[in-house]
Parts: structure tokens; sequence; C-alpha cells
């Protein structure tokens, strides 16, 4: 345990409490002062940055030009603010520690912490923080539990189980290392290993607060209404994967109470959780999110963007300003019975690649994952994906409910496809013991066609 980052944490946990009471005058003032800050030291330490927003450094921030994943890790050695520090010596240190099944929490070199995403939206990405960057990063994922009304202490240790990926290059691994103390025992479980293994290792160790892929949580429901999984958590939490209502239906007939829906990113960390009344608030003192239209223009309140642009207001050794996430997410008004003015984040549907791109009767049709969510959420005991291959759709259904068969899944994927305006295409139904994940343990619902379309 590194004492001097957990106070550091402890500390910034309590001064961001007293943000809770902010008006929508002063998060904006925050905001401002905080992005004439992130740009000063932008311009002052990153060649990536002065170019990109060459002409630009005194423009409003939705003029400046968005920046991609693929944009950053091209140009990774001039965007980073950091001198002797690049992107191939990061990623042989990432390297090292997968194959070595290393300590993620311990710094590389004393100095950073690092983690990479998986690459399943295009070119694999390295981020890295320093010290205070990290502390804040840890922070922002214990707001989540503050905001939920989880509290802990000394006299209270805060037991979290963690069901997701043991990858150590992987965020949630690291945040996990570097919290773990007998302030917060942390129990981390492999998504992949065998239910019965985790179901035991949960029985034993009965958490407060159950966090996990949407697609681990399901199951694991259904474990617990089954009466072999024997816990009472305080807090149930999904993060990483879209969590549909019926999936958080299920989540709360296990546990008795709604789940909490954590929006994070590796990049950016949290961005948005959920009030005691489940509503969703921005972290606006820590980003700016700004969802935009296939052109690049803001979408007003109400309306679900194309994409997502997210400028991290306490990054300093990777800067993103208007970094391009492919996430769709709708923002509400403020106001909250909790007193919270923090923007609400009243929907996610995903990512852009979550859509299906399939010939229809009048051109290519998009399908969007709410299309198989009405059929199959309701057919599937542990879940369910839809997998687009050459000759056509293969489903697979992690058991089935009563009064189902693999027949009636088909036929109503089918309908469903047919309402939609889609051209008669095959669906190859399959019953799974587990579901297709990635490298870092996700299920994702739906899978488009590798390459090019």
């Amino acid at each position: 345990m590194d004492l001097r980052l957990v106070s550091h944490v402890l500390y910034l946990r309590a001064a961001w409490r007293k943000r809770d009471r902010w008006g929508a005058a002063r998060i904006a003032a925050h905001q401002d002062h905080a992005l004439k800050d992130l740009r000063r030291a932008a311009y002052a330490g990153s060649e990536f940055y002065r170019r990109h927003h060459a002409g630009l450094h005194d423009a409003p921030l939705d003029q400046l030009p968005p920046v991609t994943k693929a944009d950053l890790m091209e140009h990774f050695d001039e965007a980073i603010t950091i001198p002797d520090l690049t992107l191939a010596e990061l990623e042989n240190h990432l390297r090292a520690l997968a194959e070595s099944r290393g300590d993620p929490g311990r710094p590389w070199k004393g100095r950073w912490w690092a983690a990479a995403t998986a690459g399943t939206t295009g070119r694999r990405g390295t981020f890295v923080w320093n010290r205070a960057e990290w502390a804040m990063i840890l922070a922002s994922y214990a707001r989540a539990n503050d905001w939920a009304g989880i509290s802990a202490g000394l006299t209270r240790p805060l037991k979290v189980a963690l069901v997701s990926s043991l990858v150590p290059t992987h965020q949630s691994a690291v945040v996990g290392a570097s919290l773990r103390s007998k302030l917060v025992p942390t129990l981390r479980l492999d998504v992949t290993a065998p239910m019965q293994e985790n179901v035991a290792a949960l029985n034993r160790f009965q958490p407060r607060i159950l966090v996990g892929y949407a697609s681990a949580l399901k199951p694991l429901a259904a474990e617990q209404r089954a009466g072999r999984l024997h816990i009472a958590p305080q807090g149930v939490m999904s993060a990483s994967e879209v969590l549909s209502p019926h999936t958080a239906s299920e989540l709360k007939a296990a546990w008795g109470s709604a789940p909490f829906d954590v929006y994070a990113a590796t990049e950016t960390a949290g961005i948005a959780s959920p009030c005691t009344y489940r509503n969703r608030h921005v972290y606006e003192d820590l980003v700016i999110i700004e969802p935009v239209d296939q052109a690049g223009n803001p979408v007003p309140a109400g309306t679900t963007g194309a994409r997502l642009l997210v400028t991290v207001l306490f990054s300093r050794t990777l800067p993103l300003i208007r970094y391009e996430m492919s996430d769709t997410v709708q923002l509400g008004g403020r106001g909250c019975p909790c007193g919270r003015s923090f923007t609400l984040m009243e929907d996610i549907e995903g990512r852009n690649e979550d859509v299906l791109h399939l010939p229809g009767r009048a051109g290519n049709v998009n399908v969007h994952p709410i299309v198989f969510h009405h059929v199959l959420d309701q057919a599937a005991l542990a879940g369910w994906q839809v997998i687009q291959e050459p000759s056509g759709l293969r489903v697979l259904v992690s058991g089935l409910t009563p009064g189902n068969s693999l027949e009636t899944v088909r036929a109503g994927v089918a309908r469903a496809l047919n309402e939609a305006a889609v051209m008669s295409t095959g669906v190859d139904v399959h019953l799974v013991d587990r579901l297709e994940r990635t490298a870092l343990g996700k299920a994702p619902f739906v899978r488009g066609l590798r390459g090019p379309q």
C-alpha cells in the first residue's frame, strides 16, 4: 500500500464533497479556469498540441479540432509532455508486466502508472499518468461510491469484489492494485473463470460492493436467485459495458436495489455516476464532455450524439483535449432531489461499433443493438451476443428462459430484423455455456464484421 497515494486520494475525496453543493455558475467558472490551465500546460509541453491547435491557441474550446486515439498513438512522443518518456518504452513496460503477471499497482520507475485499452475499436491505446493525476483518477472512481451513499472509513473497511479482467494492463487491475489495503480489501475475479469458482469466492468474501461488467453481473444475479450465491452487497455497480433496463431489473430482483450504472473509460477515468436517486451526474469538475453529430456539431440536450468529445481537465502528462470517443450518449438538464447541480446524463446507448450495417430493402440499414434487446433480453437466461459473419448472423444465448427454444429465438430475431427493414438474412442460433469475450474479458452484445465493411 502506497500510504502517500492513499492519503492524497482521501484528501481529494473530502475536498470534492464540497463541490456537490456547487451551482451551475460555480461549475462553469471552475471549468473555464481549469481549461485555461490545461491548455497552457499542453502548449508549453506538447509539440503535438502546439501544432494541432496552430492559430487557435486563444480560440474557444468548440473551435478546436478533435483528437482521435490514432492521432495520439501516432504522435505519442510529441503529444506527451515528458521529453524522456516514449511510447516504445512504455509499451515494453506493459508487455513485461503482462508476461510476468506483475503488480500493476507499483508505479513504473517509481513515478508512472500506465494502462492500455484492448483495441477492440481500432488501434490499442496506451496511457500514462503521474502521481498527482493517478490520485485524481483513483478519487474519481471512489466518488462513485460517495455519490451512491456507500461510506467507508477506518472502522468500516470497504470490501470490494470486482468481476472483470485480471490482465494487469487493464485499468481496473491498476486501480484495484493501487487501492488494495486494510481500508479497501479487494477481491478480483476473472470473468472467464468457471462460475462455481467465482460464486464460492464471493460467498467467502461477502463484499459490501460488487462491481463488474454487465455481462458478468447478469449470470451472478441468476446464481443469487437460484440460491447458490449468498451475498448481500450494499451496492452493485455496473461498468464498462452497456447496462440494459432488463439486466438492471434482474440485478434489482437478485439484490433488492437498483444497480448503479457507472460511466468511465481507460483514457478519462470516471465520467459520470448515479446518486442515490439513480440519476447519473457528469463529473463536470473533472471533464468537459461534448456529444456531437456526425459532422462534429454539438447536439442539444435530449438528443443522442453520434460520438463524444472529452476534455480531461487534470491531464498533464498526456493531455486530452477534445479526445474523440465512439460512445453515443444523451445529456439532460440540471437539478436532482440529491441537491447536485452537475448535468444529468440521460442515456448511454453504446458505441458506434455496436451498430450493425445490414442490407435493407431500400439500401443499407443501420441496426442498433436495441433491436436485439427487445427479443433476446427476455429469452436468454445469462446473456446473449449477436455476431455478424459473411453468411449472416450468429446468435449466442447463454441459457434459455422457460417457454423459449432455439427456434423461437431464431424466429424472434428474424421478425425483428424484418420490422427494421432488413432484407432476409441468415440467423443461426446457438446455446452456449459462456459468451465470447474480448482480451479484457468484455462480452459485447453485438460484434460486426471484422475489417472494412
